[in-house]
């Protein structure tokens, strides 16, 4: 289950173990197979970044999305019936070692609440929780997922209710943390991360030898976040 305190803290927790690592494994497998590449083929591994997606939520993609260790830790995070079960991973970003590096590691906090006309913002009233799945591996060198530590009391501040669009709103949030430590992303295929909606975080270089996979999705909340709101998402956001 996931450690409340912590995500309160911090604004991001670690579910060791959501799904079981064979389980990761065999997803990745058939990642391998929708981008075209193979692990025993590193010369043919050309782009620091190749983006792909779970569009199916069938077979080893259904199971770690339904998960009994995540449903448990998203009640205890958003609260029971505070969010919508998701039938897939999301878009997934396979970063490969020895490129040079994407030019998309800039510090920012996910868009997070729809608009009318079909884009998104980032709000002061967020609707969706990040879900990082890990599909393999990752070490401090396997370009992990970093988090600003506590950035999301930081961001909570200079958003407040205004809707923002997203060069600026990067802009702003960058600025209000940028004296926080940084934690990363790190562990076994089949670990969790679930990130406050306000929590700043970038991805990195990948300094290692085995691309990274891991998913990154939105969970929806069934309701605007407000202060007010008896979760932990809203006691972070009070501090």
């Amino acid at each position: 289950m996931a450690d409340v305190e912590e995500f309160i803290r911090a604004g991001f927790v670690k579910v060791e173990q959501a799904a079981p690592r064979e389980v990761a494994d065999e997803a990745r497998d058939l990642l391998w197979q929708q981008i075209g590449l193979s692990p025993d083929e590193p010369d043919r591994w050309a782009q620091p970044v190749v983006w792909t997606a779970d569009l199916t939520g069938a077979g080893p993609f259904g199971q770690l999305s339904a998960s009994d260790r995540l449903g448990g830790a998203l009640d205890q995070i958003c609260g029971p019936g505070g969010w919508e079960p998701r039938g897939s991973l999301g878009n997934i970003p396979v970063r490969f070692p020895g490129r040079s590096a994407a030019d998309d590691r800039g510090w920012h906090v996910d868009l997070n609440t729809p608009l009318p006309d079909g884009s998104w913002a980032v709000s002061g009233r967020p609707q969706t929780v990040l879900l990082l799945t890990l599909l393999s591996n990752v070490g401090p060198d396997d370009a992990p997922t970093r988090i600003r530590v506590g950035s999301h009391r930081d961001v909570a501040k200079v958003l407040g209710d205004d809707l923002m669009g997203p060069v600026a709103a990067g802009g702003l949030v960058d600025r209000a943390s940028t004296g926080r430590s940084v934690a990363h992303a790190t562990g076994q295929a089949g670990d969790m991360y679930l990130v406050h909606p306000f929590t700043v975080h970038a991805a990195d270089e990948h300094r290692g030898r085995t691309p990274r996979f891991m998913s990154q999705a939105p969970v929806a909340l069934t309701a605007p976040l407000a202060p007010t709101t008896p979760s932990a998402l809203a006691a972070a956001w009070r501090g």
